[in-house]
């Protein structure tokens, strides 16, 4: 089932309510004509009948100020654009559904955005995010007294976690399975059928086929399933007729097959057609993606229009990245061609098939960080140039000022971010540094402290406690340096949210010693030794990518000196850099 069917069908089963209570309250034909209209519009992609069906069954809630009914439909409008791959313009449909509900407060309706934001999520593969939603939405669901909509939201948390956790999944189901028997029996056949896939999946083939005999049972006394022809191609697979399964979900699934064929394969221990057909997969996904990736480049780049100089930067950062991202792909495809062309053993494939697995899932997780990076800031500077373009707001002083300080502070966030990549890409290639310089570096530190002290969180301080001579300078490369020293202090910034933080600085006859120590989260002593590595993030939700301390340990070789970390220290977390003079 692919991503559009899996939202469109849990959205509908969630929101069912709304239909079952305008039939058994409205005894017109309207309704049924307009929510006839709008699904078959919805189901084909037409944009320009959606958009007239959709504002005519909303206008037709609000004259019966049923807000349960029209902000469904709402929720309809965001998921026909996540289908077409408009997910910068389903995120801000988004925000703008929560910010009314919560004007309104109409909190029993919340758990609607929540949902919402959920799917726009886990569309993007943020799975963390799209988790925490879900379980944000069975809390109010279940204070709301909406009950009978809880198992369809578990089915969600289902289907996020089912390959990674397959037994958090079944633990999920077995919950939905509890509360729809009590508040929603219609629900009961599908969720039980939803379990038995998973028996599967799971390796567990005696208890799928008792799930099967009940699915035929079910079938038998006029019941249906969305699963049910997964549900068929499993069981001629259980059965041993691979060849039928995989023509059966090449018939039913088309396209999107490739995925359920692999893993047919797979436990068929026919590793080579496994291989191709994961191959395959991976090729539609890169597909998805890219399409995704642009349609998201191009609105930011439209509601950009309006900062000339801004548009021309922000044009060659977005080429950079993805060229970038274009070599990495090219690096797996040529990686995933290199080890397919050597591997003609069945055991050499399996190694392979596994390996081309774990190269996607990293591939997957870098565009993913990269496009949250990039996108997060450009939208925030976005939506000020909006409030600032807009002639029916005036800021006082103090807002312009806050404002100013929002667009700097992202700007400078989007700057880090190209300046790491593009210096790591650089400096690696190269050879020594030059140094060339006479750098007086006690001008240097001053400089370099006071400009970062406005980034510093509320409440934190910012030292220099130099102990170098008066008028000490040394021969050495100051570009390279003061970048080496501010990445060292950027990244304090990131984990400390009070306390200080300090830059010491001392000389002897043989080097300059620089340590940037604070007093925030600190480092724990069993990531200690992966820091310096590429990409590695110990906080999902601090801004960056894992650049800015592999960046620094670059530098600092360059230059012929050595970066550490003092293990010793248990404030926070302290980094002793060493330039020979």
């Amino acid at each position: 089932m692919t991503i559009k069917q899996i939202i469109f069908t849990s959205l509908l089963i969630l929101f069912s309510r709304t239909i079952v209570v305008a039939n058994t309250t409205n005894t017109d034909s309207q309704q049924l004509i307009l929510r006839d209209s709008m699904t078959h519009a919805f189901n084909n992609g037409d944009s320009a009948r959606f958009a007239i069906a959709i504002k005519n069954y909303e206008d037709y809630f609000l004259k019966r100020n049923d807000l349960h009914g029209y902000y469904t439909q709402r929720c309809n409008e965001i998921v026909f654009q996540l289908n077409n791959h408009k997910i910068l313009e389903a995120y801000k449909l988004g925000l703008i559904l929560s910010d009314e509900l919560r004007t309104r407060k109409l909190d029993k309706e919340m758990y609607m955005a929540y949902n919402i934001m959920g799917h726009i999520y886990r569309f993007c593969g943020n799975e963390k995010a799209a988790l925490k939603c879900f379980m944000q939405v069975i809390e109010m669901l279940d204070k709301s007294g909406y009950r009978e909509s809880l198992p369809p939201i578990y089915m969600n948390i289902v289907n996020v976690v089912i390959e990674d956790r397959p037994a958090v999944a079944m633990e999920m189901i077995e919950t939905a399975l509890e509360i729809a028997k009590k508040e929603s029996p219609e629900r009961v056949f599908d969720i039980e059928t939803r379990r038995s896939l998973c028996y599967y999946n799971m390796g567990r083939k005696e208890d799928f086929l008792n799930g099967y005999k009940a699915y035929k049972k079910g079938v038998a006394e006029g019941k249906s399933s969305v699963h049910g022809r997964t549900m068929e191609i499993y069981y001629q697979a259980c059965l041993g007729h691979t060849d039928e399964a995989i023509r059966m979900a090449f018939e039913s699934m088309n396209d999107d097959a490739y995925t359920t064929v692999s893993a047919l394969y797979r436990d068929a221990g026919r590793w080579k057609e496994a291989y191709e057909a994961q191959e395959k997969s991976t090729q539609q996904r890169d597909s998805i993606n890219s399409l995704i990736l642009s349609n998201s480049i191009q609105g930011m780049h439209d509601e950009l229009q309006l900062y000339n100089l801004e548009r021309e930067n922000t044009y060659h950062r977005t080429i950079t990245m993805t060229i970038i991202i274009g070599l990495l792909l090219l690096f797996v495809l040529s990686l995933g061609y290199i080890v397919y062309s050597r591997r003609h053993h069945i055991s050499q494939l399996s190694k392979a098939y596994q390996h081309a697995l774990e190269s996607d899932k990293i591939k997957t997780v870098f565009i993913q960080n990269i496009s949250h990076e990039v996108r997060t800031p450009l939208n925030i500077i976005a939506g000020f140039a909006q409030v600032i373009a807009d002639p029916q707001i005036s800021p006082d002083a103090s807002e312009r000022k806050e404002i100013s300080k929002m667009v700097l502070k992202n700007t400078r966030l989007i700057t880090n971010l190209i300046d790491e990549m593009l210096e790591l890409s650089i400096n690696e290639s190269a050879a020594d540094i030059e140094r060339c310089e006479g750098v007086d570096i006690n001008s240097l530190l001053e400089k370099l402290v006071d400009s970062c002290r406005e980034f510093a969180h509320e409440g934190v301080e910012l030292i220099l406690d130099n102990h170098l001579a008066p008028g000490f300078t040394m021969t050495t490369n100051e570009t390279k340096v003061r970048r080496l020293i501010y990445c060292l202090i950027d990244n304090a910034l990131k984990f400390t949210d009070e306390g200080h933080i300090t830059v010491k600085a001392t000389s002897d006859n043989c080097s300059l010693v620089v340590v940037v120590e604070d007093t925030g989260c600190g480092i724990p002593p069993e990531e200690q030794s992966r820091i310096f590595e590429r990409f590695v993030k110990l906080h999902d939700f601090k801004e960056g990518l894992g650049l800015g301390l592999p960046l620094c340990r670059m530098i600092a070789s360059k230059l012929r000196g050595s970066i550490i970390l003092d293990s010793s220290y248990t404030k926070g977390a302290r980094f002793v850099v060493s330039l020979p003079l």
